[in-house]
Parts: structure tokens; C-alpha cells; sequence
């Protein structure tokens, strides 16, 4: 098991001990496999983006060597168009199991590669990682719209799917911004994708109609806050417009609307909106709320159905650990975590034609 004292940055009083922290970094370290693969638990698929997530985890309790052999696996097992495929069985990329090609997915290595250089600054991480990230954000804005939004995938065949989801485009945001930082330390200028950036997050702010109607799913809330398109006053004013619809006090977060099913992973996920609001309190009692979801092991339930008081589906992943160990990071001030969540000191695109 991974020492408590690696992980006393992921103290939270009412959410996690050292010890309980200790349990959940050793409870990741345990799904990944030894090329550095994280499916969502063992036997189960991977998919890129989780995997990423569970990767900055990993990094955020010091565990860099295990996080830097996550991101090898990404770059090892690349297409040649700078996509992953969506899911792969157990994390065997000789086995996808889904040959679609989702842009929010191949977008994500920038947030993480970058996260892993401040929480190294290791700067033959950050070459090594640099083709990769290239190919995968030339590949994503093949798939820009003329409105800024972003396709959601290619279909095997290669044929694009030009609709566009609300979540995936807004995490494909942070991406950019994480890859634009990567590109000016390298000093090596991308004015495309700033501008990219630029009508993408307008298109977010502004012009709700280009993406799919997915407003039952409580990602479409809070993602363009969490993803930072959205901050400020319109974020405080979003969040309160759905709060009670969303939030079951004292369990978490619905994933979807009307459902009695709430989520670890869309829970913590709101937490770290929260902080990156400045609403550190609202965040830590959501995290407190849901630790009914922990298990034995320091891994958490995917999600309970309160109406039948049954955990479900009694899978323990990755991901959902995951994602509460980074909103925990960032609540204590870990410096790459608020940096990459936080969006301060990133690239903030240039202003598309419309709003010049």
C-alpha cells in the first residue's frame, strides 16, 4: 500500500484521513496494469479520458512514476490520426471495444500531461508528450463547427458525427487551454488553436442551440463551469438556477434527471466547480455527503439509487476515485491541481469575429 505520509496533501477533515487517502491512491495503483493502463476496475474497459482522470489522481498523491506510465500508454498506443479508440477491454489496446473516436477523449491528454509537468517540471516529460497532444488537438479541431462547437466523434469508418455535446466541447475547452500552455512553455506559438478557443468558448457562453438538448444530465450543468468557459457571476448564477434540481442533500449529485440515482463522480466533479467558483464550502460538504459511497477498500461505488436505499451498479472505478482525490487536491491547494482546475494562469484564446 502507498504510504499515508504521500498523501497528507489529500487530508480533508470530514472526507479524508491520510490513512483513508493511503487506501484509495493503493486502491488505483492496484486497477492499473503493468503497462500503465487504467480501466475502469479490472476485467472492465478503459477509456481514455477516465483513465487520464485516475492518472491526475495518481499524480496529485505523488505517485508520479505510476501517473508518467498512464501517459505512456496513451502515447504507445496512439492511431495514426492522433485519436484513441473509445473503450478498450480491460485496458488491452489490442482490444477496443469501441472503435469510435470520441473528441472529448483525445482532447484529454493535454489537461493531463500538463498537470503531470507541474506537479514534476519535468521538461523531457513534456517533449516526449508534446507529438502527442499535437496530433490529438489537430484531430479534435478537424471537428470544430462553423459556430465553434465541437463534433462529438468519428464513427469507425471515419465518418464525423458533427453534433455536438455541451460536456464533451466544454472539457474539450480546458484541454485547449492546457495545450496552449504546453505550446507557449515550449515556445512554440499555436494562433489556431487560440483561435479555436476563442469561438468554442463563445459558443458555450452564448449559444446554447448548437449542442444536443442533454439538459436532464447534470454534466451539461456544471461542466462549462468546471471546464472554465464559464466564471464569475454567470457561474454563481448558473449553479443556484439548478441547484434543487440536481442536488439531493445529504447524498450527492443526481446523474440525470428525474432519476433517483446519484453519483460519486458527478458529485466531486460539482465539488471541484465549486472551488473553482470560490464556493470552497458548498464544495467540502458535498464531498462529505458522499462518502456513504466509500468502500472497505477506500474505492467508491459508482453511484446509489436512493429510492430502493440500493448501491448500484456495484462497480468500484477508477474514475470515481479518481475524481475525488482531485477535488480534494484542489481544496488543499495543491499547486498543479488548482492550477489546471482553477484556469488562472492559462490561455484564454482570442475573441472570435463576432465579439471583437
Amino acid at each position: 500500500m502507498t504510504s499515508p505520509g504521500r498523501t497528507e496533501r489529500l487530508v480533508l477533515p470530514g472526507v479524508l484521513t491520510a490513512e483513508q487517502a493511503a487506501r484509495t491512491v493503493a486502491g488505483i495503483l492496484a486497477t492499473q496494469r503493468t503497462d500503465g493502463a487504467i480501466p475502469w476496475f479490472r476485467g472492465h474497459h478503459l477509456d481514455p479520458w477516465d483513465h487520464t482522470e485516475a492518472a491526475m489522481a495518481l499524480d496529485a498523491a505523488g505517485e508520479h512514476e505510476r501517473a508518467e506510465a498512464a501517459y505512456d500508454w496513451l502515447v504507445r498506443h496512439q492511431n495514426h490520426d492522433g485519436s484513441w479508440y473509445a473503450a478498450y477491454a480491460d485496458g488491452d489496446a489490442d482490444a477496443p471495444t469501441d472503435r469510435g473516436r470520441e473528441t472529448n477523449f483525445c482532447a484529454y491528454l493535454a489537461v493531463g500531461a500538463w498537470h503531470h509537468y507541474l506537479s514534476t517540471g519535468d521538461e523531457t516529460f513534456l517533449d516526449r508528450m508534446w507529438p502527442a497532444v499535437y496530433a490529438a488537438i489537430e484531430y479534435v479541431l478537424e471537428l470544430q463547427q462553423p459556430g465553434g462547437e465541437v463534433g462529438w466523434k468519428r464513427e469507425d469508418d471515419g465518418t464525423p458525427v458533427r453534433d455536438a455535446l455541451l460536456t464533451g466541447s466544454s472539457s474539450v475547452y480546458q484541454a485547449l487551454r492546457c495545450a496552449l500552455a504546453m505550446a507557449e512553455q515550449r515556445e512554440e506559438p499555436q494562433p489556431d488553436w487560440e483561435l479555436a478557443l476563442g469561438r468554442l468558448g463563445h459558443a458555450i457562453r452564448h449559444h446554447p442551440e448548437r449542442f444536443l438538448d442533454k439538459s436532464r444530465y447534470s454534466m451539461d450543468w456544471y461542466y462549462p463551469v468546471l471546464g472554465g468557459a464559464v466564471r464569475g457571476t454567470a457561474a454563481r448564477e448558473r449553479i443556484d438556477a439548478d441547484w434543487d434540481r440536481f442536488v439531493v442533500p445529504g447524498l450527492g449529485v443526481r446523474c440525470v434527471v428525474p432519476n433517483p440515482w446519484v453519483t460519486g463522480g458527478e458529485s466531486a466533479e460539482l465539488a471541484l466547480a465549486l472551488w473553482a467558483m470560490g464556493e470552497s464550502d458548498r464544495a467540502v460538504t458535498i464531498l462529505k455527503w458522499i462518502q456513504h459511497l466509500r468502500a472497505d477498500n477506500g474505492m467508491y461505488w459508482t453511484g446509489y439509487v436512493f429510492e430502493d436505499e440500493a448501491i448500484w451498479p456495484r462497480e468500484l472505478t477508477s474514475w470515481t476515485a479518481g475524481s475525488l482525490l482531485l477535488a480534494v487536491a484542489a481544496l488543499g491547494g495543491d499547486e498543479a491541481t488548482t492550477s489546471v482546475f482553477g484556469g488562472e494562469r492559462l490561455p484564454v484564446g482570442l475573441a472570435p469575429d463576432c465579439c471583437r
